[in-house]
């Protein structure tokens, strides 16, 4: 029984790990204009709100601004293939948004990454 189990927990960890190789994680490095911040926010919460709800590709987001600087943004990314980030900048709401950001951009640093590890909560 112990062994059923044991290949039961290996098929399944082979699984999550195919599935988490295949994602495209990415780290977006933005300055923004402070005279316009609170606008950039606003259009940045209303892309990935639409983003996350329309798209199945479009897995998570995280903004985070640094506390001594709140116009240097840091956006953790992650999608489901390579193939859904490239349909993503496609999409009517991304081309919006960034045609509405541009003049507020400072700089963008785009970094693409690969899990070291993974650790969360169940039900988070």
């Amino acid at each position: 029984m112990k062994q059923i189990f044991f290949v039961l927990f290996l098929l399944l960890s082979s699984q999550i790990l195919a599935q988490e190789s295949s994602r495209m994680h990415r780290i977006a490095k933005i300055k923004v204009d402070a005279k316009q911040l609170d606008v950039y926010k606003s259009l940045l919460n209303e892309q990935m709100n639409t983003a996350i709800k329309v798209e199945p590709g479009v897995l998570s987001y995280t903004a985070v601004a640094d506390k001594k600087d709140a116009t240097s943004i840091i956006i953790f990314e992650v999608y489901a293939s390579v193939e859904a980030y490239q349909s993503h900048i496609l999409t009517p709401h991304f081309k919006k948004y960034k045609d509405a950001v541009k003049d507020m951009v400072l700089s963008l640093e785009l970094i693409d990454t690969d899990v070291v590890c993974l650790a969360k909560k169940e039900n988070f």
